[in-house]
């Protein structure tokens, strides 16, 4: 079994900036993918980024030059940096981790983009 404990959302203004943190803790193999994504209120949830163990990256065109996916394999931590937030960005964003047939996911954290 996988557990994944995302944190880092809060509420921040039009423009502002927030990281994601999303720590992966039992048994991860050493080759998988880890990924973010959102989901907003009457909206389906969607990929905002992912990237795999050996760090290749695929952002959503939505967020590309403005956010930023990374990951520290040693401590099983993926990273979200977003930048330039914007209101329609509002939503729970959730952690995910695919390994092998596997997907796990994480509670989510609440970004809020509001003045």
């Amino acid at each position: 079994q996988v557990q994944l404990v995302e944190s880092g959302g809060g509420l921040v203004q039009p423009g502002g900036s927030l990281r994601l943190s999303c720590v992966a803790s039992g048994n991860i193999f050493r080759f998988n993918t880890m990924a973010w994504y959102r989901h907003a209120p009457v909206k389906e949830r969607e990929l905002v980024a992912d990237i795999t163990s050996g760090g290749i990256t695929n952002l959503a065109d939505s967020v590309k030059g403005r956010f930023t996916i990374s990951r520290d394999n040693a401590k099983n931590t993926v990273y979200l940096q977003m930048n330039s937030l914007k209101p329609e960005e509002t939503a729970v964003y959730y952690c995910n981790l695919r390994q092998f047939a596997q997907t796990y996911w994480g509670q989510g954290t609440q970004v809020s983009v509001s003045s």
